[in-house]
């Protein structure tokens, strides 16, 4: 990394700030006051291009040494439901067929074979390549993050979303991620939520119940 490229990250870090200092209270209704999971779906298209857009948001988040490991499978059509219909929880099932997509969030446990191309600026192999161990912490921590990012990508551009476990995680590997070293970890409805599918929000806890200021 050039002296010139440093140096013109560092302006484009000064001219945001200089633009924007903090979102409004509506785009913090939208993705986290306000918002809510969904249990039921409007019948509306999601379109390839917003998934595209969606991504595009997700991946400019931190990820340590920049190894964004998250893989995801976006099931949309008719054919790629019925593959993961078997691996639902009957809890599950009925929600994300009807879902207009239904995000299989993964992790690669070997996101270190692109480490040279994401992280350039130094060899950063070497604590994951040899250390399988490591390698699954760090993708399943990083991936993980890049979960909630996707959440927020989501809302952010005007999509619901319905994060979940309660399936099959063996299977769907078999299924969706055969031959690779990829592993699910959970998956997100998304689509327009229907309304009344919304329950009463559960309590949160207060800043002082979980949180220490030291």
């Amino acid at each position: 990394m050039t002296d010139a490229a440093v140096a013109a990250a560092q302006e484009a870090v000064r001219a945001l700030r200089a633009r924007i200092q903090t979102i409004d209270d509506n785009a913090l209704d939208l993705l986290f006051r306000e918002a809510r999971t969904f249990n039921g779906w409007q019948d509306r298209e999601v379109p390839d291009a917003l998934l595209r857009r969606l991504f595009g948001l997700m991946k400019m988040a931190p990820t340590s040494a920049n190894m964004s490991p998250a893989r995801i499978v976006f099931v949309k059509s008719a054919a790629a439901k019925e593959r993961l219909k078997p691996m639902l929880s009957p809890g599950n099932l009925e929600k994300t067929m009807a879902a207009p997509v239904c995000a299989i969030i993964g992790h690669d446990v070997e996101f270190w074979r692109h480490l040279p191309k994401l992280f350039p600026h130094r060899d950063m192999t070497g604590p994951f390549k040899d250390n399988p161990a490591a390698a699954e912490t760090a993708a399943f921590r990083n991936a993980t993050l890049q979960g909630g990012y996707f959440i927020m990508a989501a809302r952010a551009l005007g999509l619901d979303c319905g994060p979940m476990s309660g399936f099959d995680n063996a299977k769907t590997d078999a299924e969706f991620f055969a031959g690779t070293a990829i592993k699910s970890n959970f998956l997100c409805n998304l689509g327009y939520g229907d309304p009344t599918s919304v329950f009463q929000r559960s309590p949160r806890f207060e800043f002082a119940e979980v949180c220490q200021l030291l």
